[in-house]
C-alpha cells in the first residue's frame, strides 16, 4: 500500500506517518509543511504544490490523505472546499483514494482556543460539518480523528503544550483512526 500524505504540522507531529506506517505497513510519502492549507498543495508555483502535482502525475498511490489548515475549514471554508474538490479530482485521477483527515478543536479552555473567539463545543462543531460536506460533496472516506478528541476531551489529555498541536497520545489515536479507515 502506498499513501501520500498531504498536510501540516499537524500531520507531521510526533512522527504520526511513522506510526502510521507501524499499523499499516504502507510506504508513506509526506508533502507537508507548517501552516499549509490545502490550496498550497495545488499551487504548482510553490515547492510543495509543484511537488505534489509532480507525484500526482507521475506516481501511484492507493490513498491520498487530506489535511486542511488546523482552523483552515471555519475561516476560509468556501476556499477549503473548492480545494477539496479539485484535490479530489487530481487523486481520482491517479486512481488513488481521497480520504479527509478531519482535526480537532483547539484544546477546551486554552489560550489558542480563548485567541480563536470560539467555545470548544462551537469550534468541533464547525470543523466536523466542514469535513463532512467535503467527504459528502466528494463522496471520499473520512478519518474523523476530531470526533475522537471530542469524545476523550474530558478524560485524555490529548493536546501539546500549545494547545492546538497533539501529544503523543493525540498523534498515535490520529494514526489509529486513519488505519482503521484504511484496513477497512
Amino acid at each position: 500500500m502506498r499513501i501520500l500524505m498531504l498536510g501540516n504540522s499537524f500531520t507531521t507531529a510526533n512522527h504520526m506517518p511513522d506510526m502510521l506506517d507501524e499499523l499499516t505497513g504502507a510506504e508513506i510519502v509526506q508533502h507537508t509543511r507548517g501552516g499549509a492549507r490545502l490550496a498550497e498543495q495545488l499551487n504548482p508555483k510553490t515547492k510543495m504544490g509543484k511537488h505534489t502535482q509532480e507525484a500526482l502525475q507521475n506516481e501511484k498511490w492507493d490513498f491520498v490523505i487530506l489535511q486542511e489548515m488546523s482552523n483552515g475549514p471555519i475561516t476560509s471554508k468556501a476556499s477549503f472546499l473548492e480545494n477539496a474538490e479539485k484535490l479530489c479530482e487530481k487523486i481520482r485521477e491517479n486512481g488513488a483514494k481521497p480520504v479527509f483527515y478531519a482535526t480537532w478543536a483547539y484544546q477546551r479552555g486554552g489560550k489558542k482556543l480563548e485567541t480563536f473567539g470560539m467555545d470548544y463545543d462551537e469550534m468541533y462543531q464547525k470543523l466536523y460539518e466542514a469535513y463532512h460536506l467535503a467527504a459528502d460533496r466528494n463522496h471520499t472516506l473520512i478519518a474523523d480523528v476530531g470526533k475522537k478528541f471530542y469524545e476523550l476531551s474530558d478524560k485524555v489529555n490529548l493536546y501539546a503544550d500549545d494547545g492546538c498541536h497533539p501529544n503523543e497520545k493525540g498523534s498515535q489515536i490520529a494514526a489509529e483512526i486513519i488505519a482503521e479507515v484504511l484496513m477497512n
